[in-house]
């Protein structure tokens, strides 16, 4: 079995966060970046564990720049069998979303695979995106998969219970919380990560759709106020004329 893992650049939470040229840009000047979490812990340790239980190839594959190829290495170290790289800025899900299909398209996987959506802006879009771009079948937000053959099958939360559904490879999955726990690698892994493929090609001609006017930051957290369990009149008191709730 032949898998793709999409895998992207999240700054860590620790990471301070400020912006640039009148709040139009992220400022990553002391940024730290970390591959995102839904996409290392959930997408990329499923499809080792399905090589492991199958055989197959992992592959992983990301949207970017050359000091991106960092993050490309931890997963090359965690076990995937070769990367790629996408020589372009990530401006957008959708155009990330087609490079990756142009891509996948051209290499014939049985399987697509990444996380439920980014830890930074939270868009959950490219799966979707990506599947349609292909004219595969999509599942989205699975916390468990299974492959036997050329069939998987999946569970996905709904309101009220779980769902089990089948779906033909060649499929996109978006993976969440429940589908793998986290790998750290080793010092093996680190050291194969250096001689492991790492390729970089040119971008396809993708339209970008979108822009960013302008970023802002959340409001700063208010103190919080301690209430006499007995004193409900000032509870109640301080949700209607401060939290403004009632």
């Amino acid at each position: 079995m032949k898998i793709l893992v999409c895998i992207s650049k999240s700054p860590d939470t620790t990471s301070k966060i400020a912006f640039t040229d009148g709040n139009s840009k992220f400022d990553e000047n002391g940024v730290q970046y970390i591959i995102n979490p839904y996409d290392e812990w959930y997408a990329l340790v499923r499809a080792l564990e399905l090589k492991e239980a199958n055989g197959g190839s992992v592959s992983v594959i990301t949207v970017g720049t050359a000091p991106d190829d960092a993050i490309i290495r931890k997963a090359l170290a965690i076990g995937a069998d070769d990367a790629t790289r996408i020589d372009a800025e990530a401006t957008d899900a959708y155009f990330v979303a087609m490079q990756i299909a142009n891509y996948a398209k051209e290499n014939a996987f049985d399987l697509v695979m990444t996380g439920k959506e980014t830890i930074n802006y939270n868009g959950s879009q490219v799966g979707g995106m990506i599947a349609e771009a292909m004219g595969l079948p999509f599942v989205s937000l699975a916390s468990k998969m299974d492959v036997a053959g050329s069939t998987a099958t999946l569970e996905t939360e709904i309101v009220g219970g779980i769902q089990t559904v089948e779906v033909e490879l060649p499929a996109v999955i978006s993976c969440a919380k429940g589908m793998a726990e986290q790998r750290i690698p080793n010092m093996r892994g680190i050291m194969a990560a250096r001689t492991k493929p790492l390729n970089v090609v040119a971008a396809s001609s993708v339209d970008v759709l979108t822009s960013f006017e302008s970023y802002t930051l959340p409001d700063a957290k208010t103190t919080c106020k301690m209430i006499d369990p007995e004193n409900m009149d000032e509870l109640v008191k301080l949700l209607h004329q401060e939290a403004k709730v009632i």
